[in-house]
């Protein structure tokens, strides 16, 4: 079954959501996107999912896609778990008797994150894909105070996205990503300082309240979101199950790499591990 449409958050901006779930279903995953992109980035490995017997809720982040309201803008970091929870509520009553999983990517993986840390009783594990919980180069020590103290009379200031044409070495995804008009150019000096400034500063000051059982992926060759920033959450997190996995040579999207297909499996391979009961409790790093 597919089917997509717009629904209420909190607060009631709404958000555009699309549904993918099989006839024969093993559980649900809730897929959170990145900065300035949007969810139909993710057709690939929601189809790979599917043919597992794994429904897909994928939404657009606020400021992003089709969900409605002001692009490139957030007011506040913690909208982004108020509206994925209302994303995992939505999947929690449509599926009441299936396991439900999150999946985040970059920013989302950041988002991912921060909602094992709010909400550490609603799902059943989370999968981190070059998850955004250091804090970035771009905004460490003088710099950062320099844009809070801007912040503070110039939020709206539009900055462009720095995205480059480091997401990965697969030429075709970066080209379609670059024309993509739904990705976002620039966003407000205030979503900056939201997310990279004062969401992951709280991310990293409540690391040790996360223990989701997790599988956490990254790429060697990241120069959007370093390998080191997975390495630190893997270590800092109180989870008796967690799995780390660096896979040499990719760049920052893992899951769009011409390997894909691998990282895929171990996703797919998890989430059937997850389903068996099987290795609770053993900790891995590759």
């Amino acid at each position: 079954m597919h089917s997509d449409g717009y629904v209420k958050s909190y607060d009631g901006l709404e958000l555009y959501l699309v549904k993918d779930v099989p006839d024969s279903l093993k559980g649900i995953v809730v897929i959170v996107h990145g900065f300035a992109e949007h969810l139909g980035r993710y057709d690939y490995i929601t189809k790979r999912l599917n043919d597992k017997g794994y429904g897909v809720y994928r939404f657009d982040n606020r400021g992003h896609g089709k969900t409605k309201g002001e692009k490139g803008h957030i007011e506040k970091f913690e909208e982004f778990l108020y509206d994925t929870d209302t994303i995992v509520d939505l999947a929690k009553k449509e599926n009441p008797d299936v396991p439900i999983y999150m999946l985040g990517h970059s920013m989302g993986g950041f988002i991912t994150a921060s909602y094992g840390v709010k909400y550490r009783d609603k799902l059943k594990g989370q999968i981190l894909s070059a998850a955004a919980t250091s804090i970035s180069p771009q905004v460490k020590g003088i710099k950062g105070n320099i844009f809070k103290i801007i912040n503070k009379v110039a939020p709206k200031i539009r900055i462009k996205n720095p995205i480059t044409t480091a997401l990965c070495k697969n030429p075709e995804v970066v080209e379609k990503y670059l024309k993509d008009p739904l990705n976002l150019k620039d966003a407000t000096l205030n979503f900056y300082v939201e997310f990279l400034i004062r969401g992951v500063n709280w991310l990293n000051e409540n690391m040790d309240k996360y223990s989701y059982p997790c599988l956490i992926l990254h790429g060697s060759e990241d120069k959007i979101v370093f390998k080191e920033a997975s390495e630190n959450f893997y270590d800092k997190i109180s989870s008796k199950d967690k799995k780390l996995i660096i896979y040499d040579g990719l760049y920052h999207e893992i899951m769009n790499e011409i390997t894909r297909d691998q990282v895929i499996d171990d996703i797919c391979n998890w989430l059937e591990n997850r389903l068996l009961n099987n290795n609770i409790g053993q900790n891995e790093r590759k």
